[in-house]
């Protein structure tokens, strides 16, 4: 009899996190909206709305009912017959449920309001690149997630307030072992940089430029979208493509959106874009269906699923093997701009090193340098070594020191990316994890599928897409990503494998 009490009790908790999950996927909707559909005018009426948004979010998270199930689950007698999957289900419920019963429903509001507020001067500002009228706004996001910080240090048993920051999007992790981490990535880094900008060999990235119109770029993406197997076109088509300043994706399990972006003179831009965000996609689309609208249900972290955007835009979309494939598809789809173009030039152009000021713009090597930038200063601002009006000439000054390039202006610098604007602190770090953790999982694919490149350049990603889902995605969120990366290897967390595979690459573009 107890046993059936415990079972039902956990029922009642999974149908209330179903809920939660699908009022979350609402949010989601409105975010995508934001940024693809609303009208210009429409910001003060948004603020107000993800704000009541976010007190509805907060007290599903936060109900008595719920934290009285978990009580009583947790001290059944019989807590140990429950499945490890339903123990990680409780323990997630119970890290959410204790973390937002400590913040005060009026901060979680008045965070969401000045998100948006934020988000709308950040607009404005970078488009006229004026730090000095974006500076208020910023400050005013960054004391409230500080306040969050400082309650959650404890519940979250953390160190620091930046740990609090990181543990939103990378369970478990710290700032000392990201810190350890990307010390040895830098290390690593550091030559093949010098060697690829001192080479005498120099990839052409002229051929990048031609012009090719957005509407045959559109066709581009959905030729991309087919090869990765995202699905926008069919009667049961689970996602699409539109077109935002600062792509994404957004969505769960049956309904997930990718956006782009699409410049005429940089037709690479939007390819490289749309398989980035296709391998979120991939991620969200193939989690365990069995476990949807259950905790466990969702992705490991963000470095996780950066490793997975990662694998697909740089890992495949960058090889040889993919454009030996492909490069014919290209070329039918935008006929004479780039009927000339041979394969070992458009390999090399698209893989060239050279330190530049926009993260997003940046190369395989180089990219990790940015983030790094960005961590350091996330720590130093946490722990109150930099104020926010110090930012741009902090930034400015690491920009010169890791990547010896001269920021011009503040759009082009401190306020390039949408993250600081949304509150987004602690988000950064994944991008570089998500390049480790992509590093040793290829490790672990050629040891498993030794051939898997071969597949690439046969236009068969499905199988390394089957092996995905085999091996990271159909783990969902059971274990913490470092766990998880063990699991999946066999390692502790390490950059060897990753810059093994830059040097490879790299090697072959410069001849070094």
């Amino acid at each position: 009899m107890a046993q059936s009490e415990l079972i039902d009790r956990y029922g009642k908790l999974m149908s209330k996190c179903k809920d939660y999950t699908i009022f979350q996927s609402i949010g989601g909707l409105i975010q995508w909206d934001m940024e693809t559909k609303m009208p210009p005018g429409a910001f003060n009426l948004r603020s107000q709305q993800l704000g009541l948004f976010s007190e509805i979010e907060h007290k599903m998270a936060t109900d008595p009912e719920v934290g009285t199930l978990l009580e009583k689950i947790e001290a059944d007698p019989d807590h140990n017959s429950l499945s490890e999957l339903q123990k990680r289900n409780v323990y997630l419920v119970r890290k959410i449920y204790n973390e937002q019963t400590k913040l005060p429903e009026k901060l979680v509001s008045e965070t969401e309001k000045q998100k948006v507020i934020s988000y709308n001067v950040w607009k404005k500002a970078k488009a006229i690149k004026d730090f000095g009228l974006f500076k208020p706004e910023l400050t005013k996001v960054f004391e409230l997630k500080k306040q969050a910080a400082e309650i959650l240090m404890d519940v979250k048993g953390v160190r620091t307030k930046y740990d609090a920051m990181i543990d939103y999007y990378e369970p478990k992790m710290t700032e000392d072992v990201i810190a350890e981490t990307f010390g040895e990535l830098k290390r690593g880094l550091i030559p093949i940089i010098e060697k690829c900008v001192n080479g005498t060999t120099k990839p052409d990235r002229s051929i990048l430029k031609r012009a090719v119109p957005v509407a045959v770029q559109q066709e581009i993406s959905k030729s991309i979208a087919n090869y990765i197997g995202y699905d926008i076109a069919s009667e049961k088509a689970r996602g699409r493509i539109d077109e935002t300043e600062h792509p994404f994706t957004n969505g769960y399990y049956d309904d997930v959106r990718i956006t782009t972006h699409y410049f005429e003179d940089d037709f690479a831009s939007s390819i490289f874009s749309v398989l980035h965000e296709g391998g979120h996609a991939m991620y969200e689309q193939n989690l365990n269906r069995e476990w949807m609208y259950q905790p466990v249900g969702a992705a490991c972290s963000y470095g996780f699923h950066e490793s997975q955007s990662r694998f697909v835009e740089n890992i495949v979309g960058r090889s040889g093997e993919f454009w030996s494939y492909y490069l014919p598809e290209l070329k039918r789809i935008t006929g004479a701009a780039l009927s000339n173009v041979g394969l070992e030039q458009l390999f090399r152009a698209i893989n060239v090193v050279q330190p530049s000021k926009i993260r997003i713009e940046a190369d395989e090597a180089t990219y990790s340098l940015h983030i790094i930038i960005r961590f350091e200063l996330e720590r130093d601002l946490f722990a109150g070594k930099i104020t926010v009006g110090e930012l741009p000439q902090a930034w400015n000054q690491k920009y010169m020191d890791y990547l010896g390039v001269e920021i011009e202006n503040d759009s082009e610098g401190v306020m390039q990316d949408v993250h600081w604007s949304q509150g987004y602190f602690g988000y950064f770090p994944s991008y570089a994890l998500g390049n480790i953790y992509g590093g040793q999982i290829v490790n672990k694919l050629n040891q498993d599928m030794p051939q898997w490149r071969e597949s690439i350049a046969n236009g068969r990603f499905q199988v390394i897409r089957e092996w995905l889902t085999k091996n990271v995605h159909s783990y969902g969120n059971i274990y913490d990503p470092l766990d998880l990366l063990c699991r999946i290897t066999g390692d502790r967390i390490n950059s060897r494998h990753f810059i093994e595979y830059l040097d490879e690459k790299y090697a072959k573009v410069y001849g070094y």
